[in-house]
């Protein structure tokens, strides 16, 4: 009869971890939608006060100066969506290893009470089991934790590369609209000059 109450606690965990994965995937898709509402809106009022600039142009260097400068923004703000879109998928990872830890320590503490009741209830002689029942305990404990502390460790790794691409990217199309906009600037001179 007592482990009826056992079954039952342990179907509320699951249940309880299975609403908490929902929770946590519902509000990365929320964080989603939000970000991509944001950018829709801020996209339409730009397009409109570009369009707005661009009906004030009066000739082609104006022009060119104008097409120039929205070179260097669109990516600026690509690479910030970018960002924003992993910021969001990387808390949403987070929150699932969080979960995941605490179901592993659930399922090692349960594995660890199991083992301490079968070595109070075990026949004289079954020492020897108990032991290598908790020597093997340890041992997965042990290699969960090291493989989650190198997952991490990848984790950290591939957002500084992330950071550091994402920089060289920005600074390269900085670059590219700078460059841009000298050139033409200067073969308009040459060309007025002949």
């Amino acid at each position: 009869m007592s482990a009826i109450p056992q079954i039952l606690a342990s179907q509320k965990a699951s249940l309880d971890q299975f609403l908490a994965v929902q929770t946590s995937f519902f509000n990365g898709f929320e964080k989603l939608v939000d970000l991509n509402l944001k950018v829709v809106r801020a996209s339409l009022e730009e397009m409109s006060q570009k369009s707005l600039e661009a009906s004030e142009l009066k000739d082609a260097q104006e022009t060119l100066a104008f097409t120039s400068g929205l070179v260097q923004p669109g990516t600026e703000k690509a690479l910030a969506y970018g960002k924003h879109v992993y910021d969001i998928l990387s808390g949403l990872q987070a929150d699932l290893s969080k979960l995941n830890e605490t179901q592993a320590a659930q399922v090692q503490k349960q594995l660890s009470d199991a083992i301490e009741q079968f070595a109070r209830t075990a026949p004289a002689g079954s020492e020897g089991a108990v032991s290598l029942l908790k020597s093997s305990l340890a041992t997965a404990t042990n290699a969960y934790e090291s493989v989650s502390k190198a997952a991490k460790q990848a984790t950290d790794a591939a957002e500084s590369n992330l950071t550091a691409a994402a920089n060289a990217t920005i600074k390269a199309a900085t670059d590219a609209a700078e460059a841009v906009a000298v050139k033409p600037t200067t073969r308009t001179r040459r060309g007025s000059a002949a």
